[in-house]
């Protein structure tokens, strides 16, 4: 699949406007299923070369409206990891301890290491998306009197990403984009499914109304903050079985770009290797 029709280019705002959320570019839902087994399939074989070369880590992270498929992408085309060089983090609203630091710095705390894949469900970006469709959030956070505050934070978080980019985190970013329509099915199913009670809250209608607001901000940080070094895909999420092929193969792409391997041996390291195999066949 050619991924990159869905990659935004660096300040291009008329990238979710060309989109459309229903788009699919695969036959059938049953293609779209055999492509992500597949891509599963590939992503089980190059985590353990992620860890074991250890000097990059894979940072994915997941935007998009309530409704979106966040939750529904990450547990699928992630099923195929080990859960011990995986960590997932969901960014809901700040703590009291959150609200005295920067708003780069409980996810700073979370990063992954080399050698491991760390999820971000929500991030950072809630804070040039929520709180600027909230500003009142902003006095919560106490901060000194200034201008251009979207601005500052659009530089602050590219100023940021380049960082983790050269330091050997490898960024992918990913907003689901889901249409109003659809999303109005979704939170229909969470009324209507006993089992999804649970997931509807009064705010979600709420934030709703707030639809074209929302898509503004989106529209004005996915331009500023997509660069080669952390892209951002926007991912048709109308039809949960083609966003998950989409995001399999980004993942899958990406890795196989770093040309990962298992770290070669020196000539000491196989001496040692045959000697502790001559000692193991020497016992009775």
């Amino acid at each position: 699949m050619r991924v990159d029709r869905y990659r935004v280019r660096p300040g291009d705002r008329r990238a979710l406007s060309r989109l459309a959320p229903d788009e699919h570019r695969l036959t059938s839902k049953e293609d779209a299923e055999a492509r992500l087994e597949r891509g599963i399939q590939r992503l089980e074989a190059l985590q353990p070369l992620l860890y074991a070369q250890n000097r990059f880590a894979l940072l994915l992270i997941f935007q998009g409206m309530d409704g979106g498929g966040k939750d529904h992408v990450i547990r699928h085309v992630m099923s195929g990891v080990n859960p011990q060089g995986t960590d997932v983090h969901s960014f809901k609203q700040p703590s009291a301890e959150e609200l005295e630091h920067d708003f780069l710095w409980r996810a700073v705390k979370v990063l992954p290491a080399h050698g491991r894949i760390g999820i971000f469900n929500r991030s950072y970006y809630e804070e040039v998306l929520v709180v600027r469709v909230h500003p009142e959030l902003l006095d919560a956070q106490r901060l000194p009197p200034q201008r251009h505050v979207w601005q500052h934070r659009f530089e602050e978080i590219n100023t940021f990403e380049r960082h983790l980019w050269r330091n050997g985190t490898i960024i992918r970013k990913f907003y689901l984009h889901v249409s109003r329509a659809e999303q109005k099915q979704r939170l229909l199913a969470r009324l209507d499914d006993p089992a999804k009670n649970w997931k509807f809250s009064a705010s979600d209608l709420l934030e709703r109304r707030k639809w074209p607001a929302y898509r503004a901000a989106y529209t004005d940080a996915i331009a500023a903050t997509s660069h080669p070094h952390a892209p951002w895909y926007i991912v048709p999420a109308d039809h949960k079985w083609f966003a998950q092929a989409v995001v399999a193969d980004v993942i899958v792409q990406t890795l196989e770009s770093l040309k990962l391997s298992y770290p070669k041996l020196t000539a000491e390291q196989h001496r040692q290797l045959a000697e502790a195999r001559r000692r193991l066949k020497a016992e009775k």
